[in-house]
């Protein structure tokens, strides 16, 4: 097996961020900019080929990198990680020893930990816990299961975020196996973030959009409150219970991504 590490980044010259981020191996960047180009800088291991694109979002930068890589196995990357000099090595000695996993979930530095020190299967709700920066997979298994990173969600869209659950669940529906291995593969700093801009009456109502997106009204609207409960030490300095929640419901209600997903599936129909 060979691995693919899809790093999304903007604004990139060239493969200084690359070796910045210790990676070794091969490398598939989508450097969202203000050009179209491609380079190709060598690793220590591998090859670094970076595809400079005026498109915009996360999601269709990871679904540009899937589309261009030709690994048997796939890790998201950010642009603000670390990797631990043996990343590549834990990563495809997972998949060895665990040969039904098609996703597995590593463990990230610098960031509580979401599971046990142990090998276990995930499913809906423990999905929930993991951030993108974790997430690997079969790379033809999620082709051939039809799974795609959602582009009405993530960075860019105006969305929120959430689409790292989005695809997790949908991988799941999909009857792909998901499990976490607790082999540490890098540190993240996520110093700057793309779309949070504070505990905002919009971060709830995108929230609450999201959650109705990916999980349906009853169980967005149980988990609004469980949040806004469970989460009020992240947020009481900005927004009320009250209005948090309220805020969360309006998302829900007015389903607007589910709106946009129903006139993009029209428009495809009328095509």
């Amino acid at each position: 097996m060979n691995l693919d590490v899809l790093m999304s980044c903007m604004h990139q010259r060239d493969d200084t961020l690359v070796r910045k981020s210790g990676l070794t191996g091969n490398v598939v960047v989508i450097n969202q900019c203000d050009r179209d180009g491609f380079e190709e800088y060598p690793t220590a291991h591998g090859t670094a080929r970076i595809y400079s694109v005026t498109q915009r979002g996360l999601t269709k930068s990871r679904n540009m990198a899937v589309s261009r890589s030709e690994a048997d196995v796939c890790l998201l990357c950010d642009d603000d990680e670390q990797f631990v000099p043996d990343y590549e090595g834990k990563i495809l000695s997972a998949y060895d020893q665990i040969p039904e996993a098609d996703v597995i979930i590593f463990k990230i530095g610098n960031r509580p930990a979401s599971f046990p020190d142990r090998i276990m299967r995930l499913r809906f709700p423990k999905t929930m816990k993991i951030s993108s920066w974790q997430i690997s997979f079969r790379r033809a298994r999620i082709l051939d299961a039809g799974v795609r990173f959602d582009e009405l969600m993530g960075a860019g869209t105006g969305n929120g975020a959430e689409e790292e659950l989005k695809f997790l669940t949908d991988c799941e529906k999909a009857g792909l196996r998901i499990y976490y291995v607790p082999a540490l593969i890098a540190s993240v700093a996520q110093t700057e973030s793309t779309w949070f801009h504070g505990y905002t009456e919009t971060f709830f109502e995108n929230r609450g959009a999201t959650t109705r997106y990916i999980l349906g009204p009853c169980l967005a609207a149980l988990y609004a409150v469980y949040f806004v409960i469970r989460k009020r030490s992240l947020y009481r300095d900005s927004i009320s219970p009250g209005k948090a929640l309220r805020a969360t419901f309006r998302g829900i209600w007015e389903n607007k991504i589910g709106k946009q997903a129903k006139r993009r599936r029209n428009e495809g129909t009328n095509a």
